[in-house]
This record gives structure tokens, C-alpha cells and sequence, in this order.
């Protein structure tokens, strides 16, 4: 890929990075607040590339313990009137061990970057855990934080362990492995935008108990109301998680809704509908520390990036 050739890295890195002031969340020291959400880089193959539109951090993922494919294609629709995305992806990777190889290989620096974990397709609810650790194990020397993927509306019956005890369980598990194995990490959760009020709290009290590294919100959206694209079109695309400006309000809403509940102690990475500066910097208002782009990336380039780290830092 065109990112290997080194003046053109050297132009592109110089023309979109900017000089900021670091900022320490859960004891990982960003570059600037800005990163690219999972989903993205999926297998880790385009960090280096990635990294020189000014990123202070990228999370691959989402990578399961085995390769699988995914759900059947076409499985990604855009909603340009919205601009907004609909995904149906299903946690397709190539596995946790590859990307670890692979990651092992790149020029960093000082990027950070973050593993988001989840469990195969077919491994059923009750022995999630050991594909979380599987994950862990595999990634543990090559990223700085992981991210518990219980979130995805594409992988039948993943957001049921949203649920006060299976998370609960789940989050402890993961903790209890690291400090067993001596693997310093943060971990991260990554929350839907359809929870209600009873769950937020549910999930505010666990992370608070269970002392995790912070809260990203939120993932895609089941809901689609309030679309510009007509009904009929939605309708033809199917199911899928909803992605970009029509989630913007709703994820500000449980941003400043679990900042609230959690006393301002919780970390929180802000992602969806930041399509602008103003966008990201309503995020860190409402007690974003840091911010995340996927759909915004993809409608608005690289320049948006440059443009929140400007604002933001």
C-alpha cells in the first residue's frame, strides 16, 4: 500500500499530524485525544498507515479467538442523507493470534493502540469468558488497553450479557486473569446507545465496583427513527447496527448520563455522530475524556481529524 513509500509518508504525517498536549487516561499516556474506533482496521493491517492522519490512538477489533467470516454480504450500506452507515459485520476477523503477529511488526511510536475483544459466533453465552481470555492472552503484549465487546447487535444474543450479572461476571473474570497473569492493562467496556435508564445504572455500578479503566459509548443503534433516508430503503437494507449523526444526540445523552452516575470518577471514550470539531468537543463537554470516529472518518476523511485535534487537543 501507498503508506509504505517513505517520502510520502513523511508529507502526509507532516501535513496532518499536529503538535498537542498528551493526556493520561487509566494510566496510558495519549497522544492527543482523538482515536479511531474498532471496526475500522478490524486484523490491525493498516495501523502504520492510519497512524499519520494524526490518530493519538487506534483500536483494532473487533477479533474473536478464531477466524470467521462473518455474516453473509452485502453486510455495509450507507445512508448518505444521513450520513450514517448501517453494518451488519458479525466480528468478522481473521483471529486474535494473527493480528498479534501482525501487530508485533509495525513502527508504533508513541501510538497508542487498544484491543477489542469479543467471542466467536458459535461459542454460546455461558462460556463467553474463555474466548474474552483466549483474546487477552493472544493480544496481551501488543496493545495498551482491551475493550469487553459485549455491545455488537450483529452477533445473536451478545448484548445479553449487557445484563448486570453475566457482566459482571464476565469483567471480573477478565480482571482477575490479568492480575494472575501480571498483564498490566486497562479494561475497557463498550456499551449499546439502547440501554435504558435501570441498565446504565447497572453498568455505572459495575465498572465503579469492579474499578475498570473506563467506559466507551456507545456502539451502533438497533433504532431507526428519525432518518431522512426514506422507509422503504431502510427497510430493503435489513438489520444492523446504525452508525454516524442520527446517534450523535443519543450517545452525548448517555455520555453526560454515566458521567453523572459514576460522580465524574469513570473514564469515558466518546464514540458517535462526531462528523465536526464542534461535534467532539460537545463529547468532552458532556465528560468525554477522550473521542472516537468511525462513520465521521469515512463521510468527512482525514481532515477531521486534524480539525478536532486542533480544537480539542
Amino acid at each position: 500500500m501507498v503508506y509504505h513509500i517513505s517520502p510520502l509518508r513523511y508529507i502526509v504525517g507532516a501535513f496532518y499530524r499536529k503538535k498537542t498536549n498528551p493526556i493520561t487516561i487509566a494510566g496510558i499516556e495519549f497522544p492527543n485525544r482523538v482515536g479511531l474506533a474498532a471496526g475500522f482496521d478490524k486484523d490491525g493491517k493498516a495501523i502504520e498507515g492510519l497512524s499519520l492522519f494524526g490518530f493519538g490512538f487506534i483500536e483494532i477489533g473487533t477479533v474473536t479467538p478464531l477466524p470467521q467470516p462473518g455474516n453473509p454480504q452485502p453486510r455495509l450500506f450507507r445512508l448518505p442523507e444521513d450520513e450514517a452507515l448501517i453494518n451488519r459485520m458479525g466480528f468478522n476477523n481473521e483471529g486474535a493470534i494473527a493480528a498479534a503477529a501482525r501487530i508485533k511488526k509495525i513502527n508504533r511510536g508513541k501510538l497508542v493502540i487498544g484491543g477489542n475483544i469479543g467471542k466467536n459466533k458459535n461459542t454460546p453465552n455461558e462460556l463467553a469468558l474463555s474466548d474474552y481470555l483466549k483474546c487477552v492472552d493472544a493480544l496481551a503484549e501488543v496493545v495498551d488497553y482491551f475493550v469487553v465487546n459485549v455491545s455488537s447487535p450483529n452477533t445473536q444474543g451478545l448484548r445479553s450479557l449487557q445484563e448486570k450479572a453475566p457482566l459482571q461476571e464476565l469483567l471480573l473474570g477478565v480482571k482477575q486473569h490479568l492480575a494472575k497473569n501480571k498483564i498490566a492493562r486497562p479494561v475497557f467496556l463498550k456499551i449499546a446507545p439502547d440501554l435504558d435508564e435501570a441498565q446504565l445504572n447497572d453498568v455505572a455500578q459495575v465498572a465503579m465496583e469492579l474499578k475498570i479503566g473506563g467506559i466507551i459509548a456507545t456502539n451502533t443503534t438497533i433504532s431507526r427513527s428519525k432518518l431522512k433516508t426514506s422507509e422503504a430503503k431502510v427497510k430493503s437494507i435489513g438489520t444492523g447496527g446504525l452508525s454516524g449523526s442520527p446517534l450523535k444526540s443519543t450517545s452525548t445523552e448517555i455520555i453526560a448520563y454515566l458521567h453523572k452516575a459514576t460522580r465524574g470518577e469513570m473514564p469515558i471514550i466518546a464514540v458517535g455522530g462526531i462528523q465536526s470539531a464542534a461535534d467532539a468537543k460537545e463529547k468532552i463537554a458532556a465528560g468525554a475524556s477522550l473521542v472516537q470516529l468511525y462513520t465521521g472518518f469515512i463521510y468527512r476523511g482525514p481532515s477531521l481529524v486534524k480539525s478536532i485535534v486542533k480544537l480539542i487537543g
